[in-house]
């Protein structure tokens, strides 16, 4: 079996979602011919906690985990924050706004530590692991950002061993929706945007999450050749052993995972709630919003502003076996895009876990983006824009009024869900890999 060797910086204990694509793909590409080392931080500065992802690893994967030194300590003293605080770039569920000494330290964050704060992590890193790899080779290497230090790490290790090199960017670098909230000088940009081009004319191959992103990196030095689209997706398992909760006809329930920002309050969505309960008595008394995950508190001063407060249930973080059983209960699931430049490549792994839940889709995004297209390919969902409070009033009548006749709103299509399973993704990358060690072995013999 060969080796591969994957620099990623989100590893169980830690949840959300950064972790589940490369947890799972570790997972089935030794049934590819590909045994997995993970090299993971010992104490990262996780979005969350959640131990039941560790039942997930398989017995077989090595894991090498080495400390690493992150400034957010300093941070949340320097803010006032609690230690067990997460630190991004979100106002606070009270809806504050950022302090003068919060936007002092953001601009200290974009412009000091390049390309992000685990950059004191890739020295150590390419140390250790020059020495691992004389012990022990491997065949390839794969990073994954963000961080994006994980890929400076790959670069150099790469150019030491001579080895094939994926970088897959599960978010885009500089395109990135909080991008330009860094308050980045022109040095610090330019410093940026070198640093993304070099990583993708050196790496052997890039891979992506959507055919946006593709499009963007291909331009921005990897070129169009190099960059394939392997999609998130969902893994059956998850699914196995969780009871479907069928949706009673006594609750019309909307279900989101994860966190909800600033730029992902879906106020269209709102509005139209709004106007459908003062116009629908029956619609008012059974509307159900289950929001699961970090809450920003403009998403909450948005749901009072349409008096649809009293109808959420706000939930924090909850592990993932948990999550989707409580998924499971929704009439509709809803998928919110980040109104932000980038809106039309956003394809997370959640939009995947959906479509296996076979439950009813409303995005709230571009309604020409990769999300959008993907729900018309399955048949499992509808998008409304961002401002389009009508098209999103249209959707949901018409699904609430044939939930109360016990009628399906949609009937997906369940073969082409059937390809975006993380175990045929893991076959993507493992075939992908083989012909990366193919033409490896070629140049060495020549």
């Amino acid at each position: 079996m060969k080796r591969v060797l994957i620099i990623t910086y989100y590893w169980p204990p830690s949840g959300g979602s950064g972790v589940q694509r490369w947890l799972k793909y570790s997972k089935y590409l030794p049934e590819h011919g590909w045994q997995p080392i993970i090299y993971t931080p010992e104490n990262p500065e996780a979005p969350a906690s959640d131990e039941s992802l560790l039942n997930e690893i398989a017995e077989e994967i090595e894991i090498i985990k080495r400390p690493i030194l992150e400034p957010y300590g300093w941070y949340k003293w320097i803010t006032g924050r609690k230690e067990s605080v997460n630190v991004g770039f979100t106002r606070t569920e009270t809806g504050s706004p950022e302090s003068r000494l919060e936007r002092i330290s953001r601009w200290i964050r974009g412009n000091f530590f390049i390309p992000d704060a685990r950059k004191f992590w890739i020295r150590p890193s390419v140390r250790f692991l020059s020495g691992y790899l004389k012990d022990a080779p491997v065949d390839a290497i794969i990073s994954t950002g963000p961080p994006h230090s994980m890929h400076l790490i790959a670069m150099r290790l790469a150019r030491h061993t001579k080895l094939p090199w994926i970088a897959d960017f599960r978010d885009p670098w500089t395109g990135i929706d909080f991008y330009n909230d860094l308050l980045l000088t022109k040095q610090a940009d330019r410093r940026h945007r070198k640093l993304e081009k070099t990583v993708l004319e050196t790496a052997s191959s890039v891979i992506t999450v959507s055919d946006q992103i593709r499009q963007e990196l291909a331009s921005k030095g990897a070129g169009t050749e190099k960059v394939v689209v392997v999609p998130n997706g969902f893994d059956p398992a998850d699914f196995e052993d969780i009871k479907s909760i069928e949706s009673s006809t006594d609750a019309f329930t909307l279900v989101h995972t994860g966190s909800l920002v600033p730029s992902r309050n879906p106020e269209a969505l709102w509005k139209a709630l709004g106007r459908m309960c003062s116009q629908n008595p029956a619609f008012s008394e059974k509307l159900h919003i289950k929001l699961m995950g970090s809450t920003d508190g403009s998403v909450i001063q948005s749901l009072r502003k349409y008096k649809l407060y009293e109808k959420a249930e706000i939930i924090p973080y909850l592990p993932h076996a948990e999550a989707i059983r409580e998924s499971l209960s929704a009439s509709v699931l809803l998928l919110l895009i980040n109104n932000t430049p980038n809106a039309e490549g956003f394809l997370s792994g959640k939009v995947f876990e959906y479509l296996a839940m076979g439950k009813p889709v409303l995005c709230i995004g571009p309604e020409e983006g990769d999300a959008a297209r993907l729900l018309n390919e399955t048949n499992a969902g509808k998008t409304a824009g961002f401002d389009n409070d009508e098209q999103a009033e249209r959707i949901l009548t018409s699904w609430f009024d044939a939930m109360q006749q016990d009628l399906k709103p949609l009937s997906p299509d369940t073969s082409a869900i059937s390809r975006y399973s993380r175990k045929e993704q893991a076959g993507s990358i493992a075939k992908l890999l083989d012909g990366l060690s193919v033409n490896q072995r070629d140049v060495q013999g020549r």
